[in-house]
């Protein structure tokens, strides 16, 4: 084997495994919504977005080749610098140009059935706004790339389905706000003002009055479907999904929606006024 065909393993994140680096690709297993990833991709090419992997086929394995893209990546434990707002609002302006290069992509229905999240009995139904585009929703550290303090790529589209600008900038401020009470922040974001990072990251996303309004109740909204996804996926799929079920993702997840609901007004307030970015 030559070092360009040398497996190098990437760190994971909490579900994918046997993600490996081969030269100046990226290997990683297919699964059922790989056929969305893939289009998703390729779309992203031809619109001449640059801050995706490309989809460069299948290898003799069955695994998908993407590019590899250098920089530096928020592996855990996390680097102090996840604190720093002006990587936040490099990162948040990245996902709207995302968001804005996913307009016009029209994936097949059997793409969407794919990703379709499961009828749960209990499980609260979807927010009520229509679906705008297909969303990355998955922007955790392990998924951004900076260079020089600045985002430059999002990897891992595993997670991506239909998605409203509210959900995509929900995601965005789940992880890197973070909206969570301190005993569950990754260290650099203990001490950190959430409700001001979620204003920065609204305002440098641009995201519009209208939906500001929308964006706390559909926080909690997602939150409540997150504990019954998040407990069916540890019963039906295992593996990751189980491992964090035992970790105790579920208390998590109701402890997010106690703060959200402590916080949601210092929220919506923070979010009235916009700012001119």
């Amino acid at each position: 084997m030559t070092d360009s065909e040398t497996e190098t393993p990437l760190p994971g994140g909490d579900v994918t495994e046997g993600v490996v680096r081969v030269g100046d690709t990226v290997r990683r297993p297919l699964g059922p919504h790989s056929p969305l990833v893939h289009a998703i991709l390729q779309h992203l090419e031809a619109q001449h977005f640059d801050g995706a992997p490309r989809f460069l086929g299948i290898d003799e394995r069955g695994r998908e080749i993407l590019t590899f893209i250098d920089g530096e990546v928020a592996n855990r434990p996390h680097p102090a610098w996840l604190a720093d707002e002006t990587r936040l609002v490099s990162l948040a302006r990245l996902v709207r140009r995302l968001d804005d290069a996913m307009a016009g992509f029209a994936p097949s229905s059997s793409m969407l059935e794919a990703v379709a999240a499961p009828e749960i009995p209990g499980m609260p139904p979807e927010p009520r706004a229509q679906p705008q585009f297909i969303g990355h929703l998955d922007i955790t550290p392990e998924n951004v790339v900076f260079r020089d303090g600045v985002a430059v790529a999002l990897i891992d589209f595993d997670l991506a389905k239909p998605a409203t600008r509210v959900d995509e900038v929900f995601n965005l401020c789940l992880w890197w706000a973070p909206l969570a009470p301190e005993e569950d922040r990754t260290d650099p974001l203990r001490g950190v003002d959430a409700v001001a990072r979620t204003r920065l990251i609204a305002d440098a996303y641009g995201l519009a009055a209208v939906d500001r309004q929308r964006l706390v109740p559909t926080a909690i909204r997602r939150t409540e479907r997150s504990w019954h996804l998040m407990k069916y996926r540890a019963e039906h799929d295992g593996g990751g999904w189980l491992r964090m079920w035992q970790d105790g993702v579920g208390e998590r997840i109701e402890r997010r929606l106690a703060w959200l609901e402590a916080h949601g007004e210092r929220l919506s307030a923070a979010l009235e006024a916009q700012s001119a970015f």
